[in-house]
């Protein structure tokens, strides 16, 4: 069986700046508990309505997730997304709890250190709608993108992570071509 992935040789040093991520010194909550607690989030219609909506770009609120973890509460306006991006070694989940939301995901297993450029082999793009109500939980490596494709709702999720993230890596996609673009860091987004 081949790989899924395949890097680029050329720029193997180019990714090497971003730093390793150390595993958590205790256990936290897994990712079915994290699930749980982002489904009972998104079903607290009191929760929900707190967030203020901004018509122009997205909006969000921390929360007080389980366990150490940490939760974010966000308003999505028609047309907005992520972009591709991964959760610094962090397992999560999110749920949604008004309006739909589309995730691209990759089921592959990509290298989290020492690559610029990855070409994905055929057949690891996975893709699902979840609406109000729904939601998924996805380990340490997950890669993908989150929009609400509503052209005019608001959508709104819960979602949370363990370890608190301590970085997120965003990624540019063209065709197979998946290619590392920014590291950020929590103060860059808190």
């Amino acid at each position: 069986m081949s790989s899924p992935v395949r890097a680029s040789a050329a720029a193997t040093t180019t990714a090497a700046a971003a730093p390793a991520v150390a595993a958590p010194a205790a256990p936290g909550p897994t990712p079915a508990e994290l699930l749980d607690f982002v489904r009972r989030a998104a079903a607290d219609a009191e929760l929900i309505s707190s967030l203020p909506l901004d018509p122009e770009g997205r909006t969000w609120t921390r929360l007080d997730g389980p366990a150490g973890s940490e939760a974010w509460l966000i308003g999505w306006p028609p047309g907005t997304g992520t972009g591709w991006h991964d959760h610094g070694g962090s397992h999560g989940a999110f749920a949604t709890a008004a309006g739909t939301l589309k995730e691209d995901s990759l089921a592959a297993r990509l290298p989290t250190e020492g690559w610029k450029t990855l070409e994905l082999s055929e057949g690891v793009d996975r893709e699902r709608q979840l609406t109000a109500g729904e939601g998924r939980a996805f380990g340490r490596h997950h890669v993908h993108e989150v929009r609400n494709e509503s052209g005019a709702e608001h959508a709104v999720s819960v979602h949370a992570y363990y370890p608190p993230l301590p970085l997120m890596r965003r990624y540019s996609r063209t065709g197979p071509v998946l290619r590392l673009e920014q590291v950020e860091r929590p103060e860059e987004w808190q």
